[in-house]
C-alpha cells in the first residue's frame, strides 16, 4: 500500500481488552465494508506501521511506546487494497483491436 491507494476495510472489531483504549484515542472509528484513501503511512518506529486515511481526521495524541504526538493510524491488517481499473478507455481499445484482428482473420479464413 501507498498514499492514495483506495483501500476498503474488512476488520473493524475491536477487541473488548481494548475498547477503552481504542476510545479514548480515537474519536472516529472505521467501517467494515467501506472504502478509503490512504492518506499517509505511519512507521510508529518500525514497531507497527498504520494508515491515516483522507476520510478520517482525529486528533493527535500523546503514544508513550513512540514518545511522541501524532494522529493515531489504523493498523494495516484492518484493510485491503483494492485494484481499480485505472485506464479503462485504454484497455476497452486494446479488446476493439483484439476483436478487429479476429475479425480479419476470419475473413481470410473463410476466403480458402
Amino acid at each position: 500500500m501507498k498514499p492514495g491507494d483506495k483501500v476498503i476495510c474488512i476488520n473493524d472489531k475491536i477487541d473488548l481488552d481494548k475498547n477503552e483504549e481504542i476510545r479514548r484515542d480515537f474519536e472516529i472509528w472505521i467501517t467494515k465494508d467501506k472504502e478509503y484513501t490512504v492518506r499517509e503511512i505511519l512507521d510508529n518506529n518500525g514497531i507497527v506501521p498504520g494508515l491515516l486515511l483522507d476520510e478520517v481526521h482525529n486528533f493527535p495524541k500523546f503514544f508513550k511506546l513512540i514518545n511522541r504526538f501524532q494522529e493515531p493510524a489504523f493498523a494495516i491488517w484492518r484493510f485491503r487494497k483494492l485494484n481499480y481499473n485505472t485506464k479503462p478507455a485504454e484497455a476497452l481499445s486494446e479488446i476493439e483491436e483484439l476483436v478487429e484482428v479476429d475479425a480479419g482473420e476470419l475473413l481470410k479464413v473463410r476466403e480458402k
